[in-house]
């Protein structure tokens, strides 16, 4: 037997019952809108592959140990079939790490079918110092150099050239030129150089080194596209018209991530540094964000026309060969 308290009740249960199922049928049927337009965005990437495929470049560091040589030549091998347009061997803030990338580089060239492009620094050595590492390569056939002033030493807050050397990028491009026909990439800064006082004068320095001899540029890294175009869009104004290839960082570990963003002039959104928070507790899942967040910034770009895509790949390749197959490069099997 229902008494009328009960059956209030349970008129109540019955609406709080109906009004559920309709909340989860609303919340089955944005679920499925939402499915549909990933579905939708995926079904896009069919374009990429029916489309005439991105150049892509790649970008190392000398390894220290065996351990970190055996984990370099192990991305080497990965990424070699992938036909990048050429591979970058960073050098070390004064020359730390010049012998190493020498022979990284050399290695390459004659190891691979790969073109190196040896990066090359003015900050802390003579003119003669330079000329000579720049000879070697050279020598060894390596025909690209990524040209950059350098870092002040460690501990120091401004930049001093050395009494003998080449003040700046612009001065390094230039006798870089003089002593051999070398192909020049330099850097270019999204987010303006961090001792940069304004973006009108980043694009001056970037001007006088294209004026010494750069034929193109790769950007610092960035996470947010928009900061790519305005950088375009100042460098269409100074009637720069060299490639400026956008510099991509797929967040391989993300504890460092936002203090060592600092010391190159690119900013870590907040929401990305939610996004990756605790993750490195977890690497499997810090990598399915790190290729969420690269990818979808590699395919705006390139659905805005860019075609060319600089990879710093921290000497591993995983990150690096799964977005280069979302934006539909192919694997060149005789490199396998």
């Amino acid at each position: 037997m229902i008494l009328t308290d009960d059956i209030t009740t349970y008129h109540h249960l019955i609406i709080v019952s109906y009004s559920f199922i309709y909340y989860i049928a609303a919340l089955q049927r944005r679920i499925l809108e939402q499915a549909l337009q990933r579905t939708i965005e995926l079904s896009q990437l069919s374009d990429f592959f029916g489309a005439s495929k991105p150049q892509v470049s790649f970008e190392f560091f000398p390894p220290k140990d065996p351990e970190g040589e055996e984990l370099l030549w192990n991305t080497i091998k990965r990424l070699e079939p992938l036909a990048p347009d050429f591979v970058g061997v960073t050098y070390g803030a004064l020359g730390s790490t010049r012998d190493l990338t020498h022979r990284t580089v050399r290695r390459l060239a004659q190891e691979t079918a790969l073109k190196p492009a040896a990066h090359l620094t003015c900050a802390g050595a003579s003119r003669s110092e330079v000329d000579q590492v720049a000879d070697n390569y050279w020598q060894a056939g390596v025909r690209h150099i990524v040209a950059m002033r350098g870092d002040p030493p460690k501990g120091s807050t401004s930049y001093i050239p050395h009494p003998d050397g080449y003040a700046h990028a612009c001065d390094l491009v230039r006798g870089l030129k003089k002593l051999h026909d070398f192909q020049i990439t330099v850097a270019a800064f999204p987010e303006k150089h961090p001792e940069s006082p304004s973006f009108e004068f980043d694009m001056d320095v970037l001007k006088m080194k294209i004026d010494a001899g750069a034929t193109q540029a790769i950007t610092q890294y960035f996470f947010s596209v928009e900061d790519y175009f305005r950088l375009l869009d100042r460098a269409e104004k100074a009637h720069i018209e060299i490639p400026i290839i956008p510099g991509i960082l797929p967040v391989s570990k993300a504890a460092n991530l936002v203090n060592f963003s600092k010391t190159c002039g690119a900013s870590v959104p907040s929401w990305l540094v939610k996004l990756f928070e605790y993750s490195d507790n977890n690497p499997d899942i810090r990598n399915l964000l790190a290729m969420h967040v690269a990818a979808s910034q590699c395919l705006l770009l390139r659905k805005a026309g860019i075609d060319k895509f600089h990879f710093f790949t921290m000497n591993r390749y995983e990150l690096t060969w799964a977005i280069c197959r979302v934006l539909g490069l192919v694997v060149h099997e005789e490199f396998l």
